[in-house]
């Protein structure tokens, strides 16, 4: 009797993984499931590039109420993140920070906002926000900590092509920053927890230099677009530089340009004086 038990459970021990193997479904490789989503989620950021954003309602780190349109005027970068990530939203902003750094070498720092949204709208409060920023070190940056309500939250990642979805870990999601112009309209996404300077600062200086703003003068905007034109990115020391030669290469072409009309309306004037003469 106790053979037969014995011999009975190891034929139970043998047939159960495959028992369980025949019920259980057939998985696609999870490289496969992350391509495919990494994919749809890059289509669905890229179809909001020209999408002029709707008046959002939020709460900034101090609890007051501000709306999406109280930050036009101005391009703004704007990155989504969880406050309770423990890895790559972190990563993300403190990359985010170094490269808004450098974008402000090559433009006025005054001259674009930077915003983070918490899109874990049960706990991204404005105190967690705040709590958030102090540990990645951008508390004291002048950006936009906000919050939202979870119809908010929908609304706006829908617009943004912001796709995020829980997971074990807390949220799978497109890790994007995005460049919005000073209409709030969304002109540019970034992605990446670590991405090149340019892809970030190329369009925040289309966005400030080469866009005609509201009663700016001759002179200003001829300064805007020497500067679009001069400042060039430098990746061995991975900022930008002003670039005299450029400068001083536009300087000398427009001065053989006004030598050469001087010149040629000093001919016309002696040729009509000697016509005259005659």
């Amino acid at each position: 009797m106790r053979r037969l038990s014995l011999s009975l459970f190891i034929l139970a021990s043998l047939l159960f993984p495959l028992i369980s193997m025949a019920g259980a479904p057939t998985l696609e490789p999870r490289e496969a499931i992350q391509k495919f989503q990494y994919k749809e989620a890059i289509k669905a950021s890229q179809d909001a590039i020209g999408k002029t954003l709707a008046d959002y309602p939020f709460t900034d780190e101090t609890g007051k109420a501000i709306n999406l349109s109280d930050l036009r005027g101005k391009p703004l970068v704007l990155s989504m993140v969880y406050t309770s990530c423990f890895h790559i939203c972190p990563m993300t902003i403190k990359h985010l920070a170094k490269v808004v750094a450098k974008a402000k070498e090559a433009v006025d720092g005054d001259s674009f906002q930077v915003a983070i949204l918490g899109f874990d709208s049960q706990n991204d409060s404005p105190m967690a926000m705040k709590h958030f920023a102090k540990q990645q070190g951008v508390d004291k940056l002048g950006w936009k900590l906000l919050s939202a309500d979870q119809d908010t939250i929908n609304a706006i990642s829908k617009e943004l092509g912001f796709l995020f979805f829980t997971s074990p870990n807390g949220y799978d999601h497109v890790v994007q920053a995005s460049v919005i112009d000073a209409r709030g309209a969304v002109y540019r996404q970034v992605y990446g927890e670590v991405f090149e300077t340019p892809l970030l600062v190329e369009p925040l200086m289309e966005l400030v230099f080469d866009q005609p703003k509201p009663n700016q003068d001759f002179v200003s905007s001829l300064v805007d677009k020497v500067r679009f034109f001069c400042t060039t990115y430098d990746p061995a020391t991975d900022s930008y530089i002003f670039d005299y030669s450029l400068y001083l290469g536009l300087l000398i072409g427009a001065s053989i340009l006004l030598i050469t009309l001087w010149l040629t309306m000093r001919e016309s004037r002696q040729r009509k004086s000697l016509q005259r003469g005659n």
